[in-house]
């Protein structure tokens, strides 16, 4: 037997006495006697015992009293009770727990009169008179009892009232087997049902009953994550109808067959138990309903909706039943006659809650996370001589404003009626197919482009559309959002000033180097401390910009040059007074010849050079190290999960590596984060709120199968930061033997990929089920994202051309590294680079909404990818512009930054349009002072020449070598097969050759930003 749960035990026992002195202090004490029954599922003995202990503990005994708890029962049961013993120990406000252990075989006759002693003194019982076991046990327990002459009071309303406020524990396992029971009616009974009456079987209601109590039986569909199958069950035996109805719970599915004939009704009321806590789902299911029938259904939705919206706290349940009644006498009043009495029940450990009953008659009030099972069915409808019901119901909790359902099947009419298609309206289908066969046979591509241009849009007209108000919007949001900027506070950066000593105390005044007013390095405080006029001056390690050291003759110069106000390297708010007079420069020399002393003078400016150049190279390896770590944030501590049921993946490496090779390890999710721990003993924590977005990649057509992690701040592997950290195995082999003889029938090669086939669909399915888990354990902190393959695309991010395949919120690739991450919501513009008509790729270019970020650019992307891309981006809200040449980018944000007000008023990012005004003005200018013609082009505002090949194609016969211009010559016709198809193989290759001359990237040219004057005409070459 599993470990008492203390804590809940001890808020339920505190709330247990509690609402016992509250509302029934008349009664001096409560008992329970519960058997091992199996007739009895629900009691009210067993519902209090599961509350307060978490489990139902058969034949045991608990007398409660405001002193003592008396348990009497075996050895294993006594033994579990033990840890809730000493909790009662510690509290003064509670009673103290007393065990008594029944051994086996033992009738518990002397425990019961030890109790009975103890307890003569009290005048009332406080007992649930609807308890009926059959055991030996409660008989002679219920005599000893009688036998007191005590005054037996029914208790069971006081312990239903107090047991129907929920706790998160409670909430928690209410909205698991609500969700539980919704699935399986949508993704079973429902399609099953479809299935029945699409191909016309004969089932019997009992049958189909059956195969849904052993569908939750076996417990291996619609678990949700950490769902444990052995704690669920069916509340009842499910109940389908179709032409006999009586929606109440107590009846049962016969030996009929389902009916679907048109205008019938099959009505399911379903529910089921997970770790003892109830929920009901009740349908019903139209088979080509008449009009008349389908309003009918909306106007029970509308009173159901209507019932929900009525049920907020302090309302009474009597209030609930008698405003239904009135909203279907204004709405339906001839649906009076065979309304049921009563509309749901309060429900929980126990399934049925009487003292919860939504009827005429109930006074009690509802309260704030109270669970109901609702029903509202009308039967006795009449459709074309043929009887039919139509019934609602969920299983809801009370909130703020109404009841929230949480069996949120579609209860719609179009989601629960079935529509059958008739003869004529099959003829009338095969008549279309046939005529658009005979459409498609004479013309296919003819009447495709008719369709399209007679009845809607082209796709790329709508996108030109959408990207025209989607520019204004643009430029209006950049507009706002640099206004903000410009009006909100931004700290500055406070940047420290060097200073070589913070006091004179710290100056080292008697080094004998300072007194003999020689160059003094003081490693301790990295400073250099130089004479200047006798005077010994300090100076921090930064201020010096280099040293170096040379040797003209007999002598050694030190020459030190130093940091000042305007140069590139020292910036003036390292300054006090940045107008002052500063040293640029300082020159020693020393001599090479041995003194009188037998020293050289020159050693001593060896050894300053020397440690002066040790350190600055400590203090710059610092200054790195602390601009490294500048961003990283200190995590909040990873809360271990101590239980064994840990989500966890084992067999796992990690990128980057944790140390100089690759090590197997194993990711475990807990309560606040991820641990990689791997077999050295080095762990990797990650916080699940700093996760900027997940990425699931599975291995469909790739060798790795991973979870990627993008973060929102960078932290510390080994000793470098990173923003991107993932966790992969390996599927299959990524290397192949080539060397290795093959055949396509080889026994080996089959069962080898049949295992490799398995092992994908395992790893799929591993990695599936720990995302489940982690998405449902981190409460929607962190959800996986899977990159869609389909709209995959191939480019060069970095250096090497990968997949890059759009996800819902980013373009990602995750398996090559470094990965290459753009989140879609950052991005405020797309620019496609070099789209011509003769070039087979194109570059792509994302501008960031913040214009102090560097841009990003993907290289060598197809062209037959482009309007894929462009369609995805439209779908994503996303501006994008092409143009036939590469841009100067740093330039053009370097314009933007300084000042923005200007660009924007110039029209901002229109002048990427090709279609927009300035660039028609340009065209048009450039239209009329040249013609452009094969051998001529255009060189930039410079004036430098560039190829002609890179600006037109080749394939013009006037550019062609000698080669390729005979094979037009009339000896062509004296030519024979083999001598003209190797004339078109090098003809092949040359056109090749030229095209990767043509889209090689070192070739790119480059245009500075747009200004306000026009640019320069162009000259001919």
């Amino acid at each position: 037997m599993a470990l008492a749960d203390k804590g809940a035990f001890s808020r339920r026992i505190e709330r247990l006495y509690s609402y016992w002195k509250e509302n029934f202090s008349h009664v001096d004490s409560l008992s329970i006697a519960v058997t091992n029954d199996d007739d009895v599922t629900y009691s009210k003995g067993i519902s209090l015992m599961i509350w307060l202990l978490g489990y139902e503990l058969r034949d045991t005994i608990m007398l409660f009293s405001m002193e003592d708890i008396f348990v009497i029962s075996s050895k294993k049961k006594t033994d579990f009770l033990r840890p809730l013993r000493d909790v009662l120990a510690k509290k003064d406000d509670l009673p103290t727990m007393t065990l008594l252990t029944k051994m086996k075989g033992d009738s518990g006759e002397d425990h019961m009169k030890t109790v009975i002693e103890k307890v003569k003194t009290l005048k009332s019982v406080g007992h649930f008179p609807k308890d009926h076991f059959k055991g030996e046990l409660a008989k002679r327990w219920n005599s000893k009892i009688k036998e007191l002459e005590l005054d037996q009071v029914d208790v069971t309303s006081h312990v239903a009232l107090c047991l129907a406020v929920k706790d998160e524990q409670e909430m928690n396992h209410l909205k698991k087997v609500a969700q539980y029971t919704s699935d399986i009616f949508s993704k079973y009974v429902r399609n099953e049902l479809m299935n029945i009456v699409d191909e016309e079987k004969k089932v019997k209601h009992v049958k189909m009953s059956n195969n849904i109590e052993n569908l939750v039986s076996e417990g291996k569909k619609c678990l949700l994550p950490g769902m444990d199958k052995d704690s669920v069950e069916v509340a009842y035996t499910p109940i389908i109808q179709s032409s006999k109805f009586s929606l109440k719970f107590s009846a049962s599915s016969d030996e009929e067959k389902i009916d679907y004939a048109n205008r019938s009704s099959v009505t399911v009321l379903f529910g089921t138990r997970y770790k003892s806590y109830c929920s009901n789902i009740s349908r019903t299911i139209l088979v080509e309903p008449a009009e008349k029938q389908q309003k009918a259904y909306e106007t029970l939705l509308e009173v159901v909706e209507k019932v929900y919206s009525i049920m907020t706290e302090d309302t009474k349940l009597s209030t609930v039943y008698n405003k239904c009644v009135e909203f279907i006498k204004e709405k339906r009043p001839e649906w009076l006659n065979n309304f049921p009495k009563n509309i749901g029940f309060g429900t929980g450990i126990e399934f049925r809650e009487p003292s919860l009953l939504i009827g005429p008659k109930n006074d009690n009030v509802l309260k704030k996370n109270m669970v109901f099972i609702i029903q509202i069915g009308v039967t006795g409808l009449k459709e074309d001589e043929k009887d039919y019901a139509i019934m609602l119901g969920d299983t809801v909790v009370i909130g703020d404003s109404g009841a929230s359902v949480l069996t949120p099947s579609k209860k719609k009419i179009k989601s629960i009626s079935i529509f059958l298609k008739g003869e004529g309206d099959e003829e009338e289908e095969e008549e279309q197919e046939n005529i658009m066969e005979n459409i498609t046979r004479q013309s296919k591509r003819t009447a495709v482009l008719d369709n399209k241009l007679r009845h809607e849009p082209l796709s790329d007209d709508k996108r030109k559309e959408h990207q025209r108000k989607l520019v204004e919007k643009l430029n209006q949001e950049a507009r706002e959002r640099l206004s903000a900027k410009k009006n909100g506070f931004t700290e500055k950066k406070k940047v420290q000033t060097a200073v070589a000593f913070r006091n004179l105390q710290s100056f080292p005044s008697n080094d004998p180097d300072i007194r003999d007013l020689k160059i003094m390095v003081d490693k301790k405080h990295e400073s250099v401390i130089i004479p200047i006029f006798g005077v010994p001056t300090p100076f921090h390690i930064s201020t010096i910009k280099n040293v170096s050291k040379s040797e003209e003759g007999d002598y050694v110069y030190l020459r030190t040059n130093l940091n000042v106000p305007g140069t590139q390297v020292a910036k003036d708010e390292h300054y006090a007074n940045p107008e002052a007079t500063f040293m640029k420069e300082i020159t020693f020399r020393s001599n090479m010849r041995k003194t009188l002393a037998g020293e050289v003078p020159a050693m001593h400016l060896n050894n300053a050079f020397r440690i002066i150049k040790e350190v600055q190279k400590k203090f710059k390896q610092y200054e790195n190290e602390k601009k490294e770590m500048e961003d990283v944030i200190e995590q909040e501590t990873l809360k271990i999960t101590q239980t064994k049921g840990v989500p966890r993946l084992k067999d796992l490496y990690c990128r980057p590596n944790l140390s100089t090779r690759r090590v197997i390890g194993t990711l475990e999710a807990h309560s606040n984060g991820f641990r990689f721990h791997n077999t050295h003993g080095g762990n990797v924590d990650v916080i699940y709120s700093t996760i900027r977005h997940a990425f699931f990649q599975p291995c469909d057509k790739e060798m790795l199968i991973m979870l990627h992690f993008y973060l929102k701040h960078p932290i510390m592997i080994g000793k470098k930061k990173t923003y991107h950290i993932c966790f992969y195995t390996e599927v299959g082999e990524i290397m192949t033997d080539l060397g290795k003889s093959s055949h396509m029938y080889d026994r080996d090669d089959i069962e080898a990929e049949h295992a490799e086939r398995e092992m994908r669909q395992k790893l799929k399915g591993a990695f599936k089920n720990f995302i489940e888990k982690v998405e449902a354990l981190s409460k929607g902190k962190v959800e996986f994202d899977t990159p869609f393959r389909e709209l995959g695309f191939y480019g060069v991010p970095f250096r090497s051309s990968c997949m890059l395949q759009p996800t819902t919120h980013c373009l990602i690739n995750v398996i090559e590294w470094p990965p290459f991450v753009i989140a879609l919501d950052e991005v405020e513009l797309v620019h496609f680079e070099r789209v011509q008509f003769q070039l087979k790729n194109f570059d792509m270019v994302f501008i960031f909404k913040d214009y102090s970020r560097k841009i990003e650019m993907i290289n060598s992307i197809p062209m037959s990818s482009l309007d894929a891309i462009k369609e995805w981006l439209n779908s994503c809200d996303l501006k994008y512009t092409e143009g036939a040449i590469s841009l100067n980018w740093p330039k053009i944000m370097k314009t933007i930054n300084d000042n923005p007000d200007a660009f924007f008023e110039d029209g901002g990012w229109k002048f990427l349009d090709p279609e927009s005004d300035e660039e028609e003005e340009e065209d048009s200018e450039a239209e009329g002072d040249e013609s452009w013609g094969p051998g001529e082009v255009a060189s930039d505002e410079e004036g430098s020449e560039s190829d002609s090949d890179e600006d037109y194609d080749s394939d013009d016969p006037s550019a062609s070598d000698d080669s390729y211009s005979g094979t037009g010559s009339s000896e062509e016709s004296g030519k024979d097969w083999s001598d003209l198809e190797e004339e078109a193989r090098r003809d092949d290759q040359r056109r090749l050759r030229e095209e990767r001359e043509d889209d090689s990237p070192k070739k790119k040219r480059k245009i500075a930003p747009p200004s306000k004057s026009k640019p320069a005409k162009k000259k001919k070459r």
